[in-house]
């Protein structure tokens, strides 16, 4: 099957990256694939929101050997088993990969499967596995800080937020830190911990007000050093929250997907995703069971599934399309000022303090990381910006080669302690760079 969807430049500002994303969202094949479009193809149908348009009617023509997809299938196939990074198990049960060039769909795949294992974990037989799909929707776990960042920034754009105002200003309940402000959320800079402690309280409410009562790290001086931090992204939904009148599902509903046309992308999947064997499973033994359709993150499932810091699902169409929509200056989501703040590093000589990756740079823009050889290998470049999520979830933009990469992997099924991604998200970034030259 061939796959070869093409969008010029001159398309996606003319008719707008609405239509496009919603060709994203809607017009991929609906089992497992593995493609490349040919080389020069620059009448292929443009990417529309039509429904009624199938992938038969993409060109069929064979493939050139310099465009195929065989390294990209043979590397994600690679880490469906034990490896040398990774030698006692599998990285992963499945994953999806898409890429874009210049707007142009290149290669989409699908290897291994969405459901290997029950709670315990215990491995199913084959017959009751569900294999991976193009359309799987994934937990992308921190992935989500990203549009959380698209939707305060467009707070921004209306006036309604000053990224060099204190937090406190908007969100009274944010004492004793009046130096952080909104901008120092976005960067990781503000000095808060990694993590909110909310379990054990009565309701949401008082979760939510626990979340601004977190103190700063002790000794942390805001605006000094990087530190990631998911209590940030946290703080910045309630500040979305608190402007938009409203709670951040009905907000990215509102401001992103909307739109942009993304039928695929939401909080709490259960409750808008029809074909449930489209839900890719996490973690096999936790406390909670099988988490399949719902979000992994114990903070984010205590605030009810929906938070600034984790918890949107989607496809990795619906991904590419907000990489794509942040790769075109912004379209109707954001203004082009707005989105070259946001890709440029606010970090510039400041130390980074990281545990898990102590030679990791500063690099980061307002809410996104620039950078960071140790997910992107030879994408990495000073402007290639993207993000990971826990899940084995990642997106990755290089501007200069007009990029887009989409990595969704389930590494964290049956157990996330099993692998570590990064050398998985590496090896993948590294055949894709040899791929579009």
């Amino acid at each position: 099957m061939i796959l070869a969807v093409s969008v010029t430049r001159r398309a996606v500002l003319g008719t707008g990256l609405a239509a496009v994303a919603a060709g994203l969202a809607g017009c991929g094949p609906q089992e497992s694939s593995a493609s490349w479009a040919q080389p020069g193809v620059d009448d292929a149908p443009t990417l529309s929101p039509s429904p009624s348009r199938s992938p038969s009617s993409s060109p069929s023509s064979t493939p050139s050997p310099s465009s195929s997809p065989a390294p990209l299938t043979a590397a994600l196939e690679r880490f469906l088993k034990p490896t040398k990074e990774n030698p006692k198990h599998p990285t992963y049960a499945g994953a999806v990969a898409l890429v874009m060039v210049d707007g142009k769909v290149k290669a989409e795949v699908a290897v291994g499967h969405a459901l290997r294992y029950t709670a315990g974990p215990v491995e199913l037989p084959a017959a009751k596995r569900v294999p991976m799909r193009a359309n799987s929707v994934f937990d992308l776990a921190s992935l989500t800080k990203v549009y959380t960042a698209v939707l305060l920034l467009r707070q921004v754009d209306k006036g309604k937020l000053d990224l060099s105002a204190p937090v406190v200003s908007y969100l009274p309940d944010f004492t004793g830190k009046d130096a952080v402000t909104v901008r120092m959320l976005l960067t990781h800079t503000s000095g808060l911990p990694v993590g909110a402690t909310v379990a054990g309280l009565p309701d949401l409410a008082a979760k939510r007000k626990a979340v601004l009562a977190t103190p700063l790290v002790k000794g942390a001086v805001p605006g000094k050093v990087f530190r990631y931090s998911s209590t940030g992204l946290l703080v910045a939904q309630q500040l979305v929250e608190k402007v938009t009148g409203t709670t951040l599902d009905r907000a990215l509903k509102a401001e992103l997907t909307g739109p942009l046309g993304l039928r695929d992308t939401g909080f709490k999947p259960l409750g808008w995703v029809s074909s449930k064997e489209r839900l890719v499973a996490t973690d096999a033994r936790s406390s909670r069971g099988l988490l399949r359709g719902v979000v992994h993150d114990d903070v984010a499932n205590q605030l009810g599934g929906v938070a600034g810091s984790a918890g949107i699902f989607a496809t990795a169409r619906d991904v590419a399309a907000v990489g794509q929509m942040l790769l075109e200056g912004g379209g109707r989501v954001l203004s082009e000022a707005t989105v070259k703040a946001m890709l440029t590093n606010a970090n510039r000589g400041l130390p980074a303090i990281d545990p898990e990756r102590p030679g990791r740079p500063s690099d980061h823009g307002l809410g996104v990381v620039l950078r960071q050889p140790w997910f992107m290998g030879r994408l990495s470049t000073p402007a290639t910006f993207g993000h990971t999520g826990f899940t084995g979830t990642s997106l990755l933009v290089e501007p200069k080669r007009r990029l887009v990469l989409v990595l969704l992997t389930n590494r964290a099924h049956p157990n996330w302690s099993w692998a570590n991604p990064d050398p998985m998200r590496v090896a993948i970034a590294n055949v894709v760079a040899e791929m579009v030259g």
